[in-house]
């Protein structure tokens, strides 16, 4: 019978049963090692133990030359870049490299280096509590010994280029996905590094290459949203950087003037997000008053007032110079 690739229906199905069977065998070793060990090694060894009940399923079915259970439902087989032969061990291994292990250890080094990359100093002599034998407790004494080398302005360069990564990550998935609807390869990037595709057994149906159109639109809409959406946070990027640029040329400047004590007890002179005396007092359109270094740095977390929660972009801040 002849085979054709494989459409993007059927491997969005096959991808959606395999982790609903991936889900059940994490959730049965995780109860397993629960009851066995208890919940503080739990804690300890979630991620570990969910890592190994991946490889496992993978393990039992892709490196050993079987179908998973998803690639059986919807009856396609894995082939290499030629399309003619069944992938070799060596590039099935990889795919069960690089579609469990790989994001296991990108997000395990990621979360510890910014930890201690905003830990900084004070952080350095601290001890790890956790288990001696987990492998978390031995990346993160390496990340600290590496993050400790640094010098204080080459950590606080650091903590942006991590920060982009882990959003360099996302847009990635995000791009990957679209690009998935567009041509209908390879729907993970485990699958697209090792060059491993589907074929099915071509059906009757005449209406495949109008499901390979509708997915098309699809993967364009996609692309348009995200394109949007980077627009969005560039923009709102672009305004935070001028709020501290603004905050950089206002920080120098003189407290306002002491005012006598009859006058200041008329009005609060305390900015309720630091808790400390006003200084340098900035309003917000609502007509609340605060710190202008306060509200700044409010507003690169949420763009609304902390007291009325009335939604502003921080350019329509006023500082009150005189005030």
């Amino acid at each position: 019978m002849p085979l054709v690739p494989a459409n993007q229906p059927q491997l969005i199905r096959s991808s959606q049963k395999d982790e609903y069977y991936q889900n059940c065998l994490r959730n049965n070793a995780n109860e397993a090692f629960q009851t066995l060990a208890g919940s503080k090694r739990w804690l300890d060894w979630r991620k570990e133990i969910e890592l190994l009940s991946d490889l496992a399923y993978y393990g039992l079915t892709t490196f050993a030359g079987y179908q998973t259970l998803g690639e059986e439902y919807v009856n396609i087989v894995q082939v290499d870049p030629t399309k003619r032969r069944i992938p070799s061990r060596t590039r099935r291994g990889l795919l069960v490299f690089f579609h469990t292990f790989v994001p296991y250890l990108l997000d395990k080094v990621l979360i510890c280096i910014e930890n201690e990359l905003e830990a900084g100093e004070e952080g350095a002599g601290r001890r790890v509590a956790s288990s001696p034998w987990s492998p978390a407790v031995w990346l993160k004494t390496w990340v600290r010994r590496a993050v400790g080398q640094l010098t204080e302005p080459q950590r606080k360069a650091c903590v942006p280029a991590v920060f982009a990564l882990q959003q360099g990550l996302t847009i990635l998935h995000r791009v990957h996905a679209a690009l998935f609807y567009i041509s209908g390869a390879f729907y993970h990037l485990g699958k697209r590094t090792s060059g491993i595709s589907y074929l099915r057994v071509q059906s009757e149906s005449g209406d495949d290459q109008a499901i390979r159109n509708s997915y098309r639109v699809l993967g364009v809409v996609s692309l348009l949203q995200l394109a949007i959406t980077l627009a969005l946070q560039l923009n709102n990027f672009r305004q935070r950087q001028r709020a501290r640029q603004e905050w950089k040329l206002h920080r120098n400047l003189a407290s306002s003037s002491p005012q006598p004590v009859d006058t200041v007890s008329h009005r609060p002179s305390r900015c309720i997000l630091c808790l400390e005396e006003r200084r340098h007092s900035t309003s917000t359109p609502c007509g609340h008053l605060f710190c202008w270094e306060c509200i700044t740095e409010w507003c690169n977390t949420k763009m609304e007032c902390p007291l009325c929660r009335e939604k502003f972009q921080p350019n329509r801040l006023v500082y009150l110079r005189n005030f």
